[in-house]
């Protein structure tokens, strides 16, 4: 089976358990770095990798509950398997609920743990490559001036030609131009193309707010 790219942070309060964990994911040729304590992970992390975190619920520092919490407060969203040795169902409902891509009992199976790494990575994938698509659109519209926004907006919102230009007090026409413009420079063919790009931009301003701000 093919290994997803990207990195898998470990980090459990006992060292042996990082390193056994640490060996079988490494000898199938995943990235690892794992740490026995937060406050190393969080200076080692960096929120432009692709990575998942396996995580221990019986941290002494805070508990693998209290760390999801602060990273999603941080807007950190990294998808996170959770490792506990007396895990119930109410404490896994939490945890999944909260963002959690899988909820493991200790001793941990090989073959779950490995099933839950892949999963947990192309989630990261697919999210690190949203990120970027999101930003070449931030970019786009960056170089749209005020009138072409004025525009796009209306148009986004589904007013004809006519609505925006007696809107904002210009002709028909200027309206064409700009809407051309608006077109091509968010590199869209088709209104519901400018459409789906208004929403995906409108999708990521909100992801991208830490919770609780």
């Amino acid at each position: 089976m093919t290994t997803p790219g990207g990195i898998v942070y470990l980090l459990d309060d006992e060292p042996e358990m990082v390193k056994a964990l640490s060996r079988l994911l490494q000898s199938k040729q995943f990235e690892v770095r794992g740490f026995s304590s937060v406050r190393p992970f969080l200076e080692a992390y960096e929120p432009k990798d692709t990575a998942c975190l396996v995580l221990d619920v019986a941290m002494p520092e805070l508990t693998g509950l209290e760390l999801q919490q602060h990273l999603t407060q941080s807007g950190i969203l990294i998808p996170i398997i959770f490792l506990t040795g007396h895990g119930d169902i109410p404490m896994s409902v939490r945890a999944i609920k909260a963002g959690a891509t899988d909820f493991l009992t200790k001793p941990v199976d090989a073959d779950a743990l490995l099933r839950a790494v892949r999963v947990a990575l192309k989630a990261a994938q697919t999210r690190h490559q949203a990120i970027v698509e999101i930003a070449a659109l931030a970019t786009r519209l960056a170089t749209l001036t005020p009138r072409e926004r004025e525009v796009m907006d209306r148009v986004v919102a589904g007013a004809l030609n006519k609505q925006i230009a007696a809107d904002l007090g210009i002709v028909e026409q200027t309206v064409k131009v700009h809407r051309g413009q608006v077109m091509a420079k968010m590199k869209v063919q088709s209104v519901a193309e400018l459409v789906q790009a208004a929403a995906r931009l409108r999708a990521g301003q909100s992801s991208s707010a830490p919770a609780g701000r």
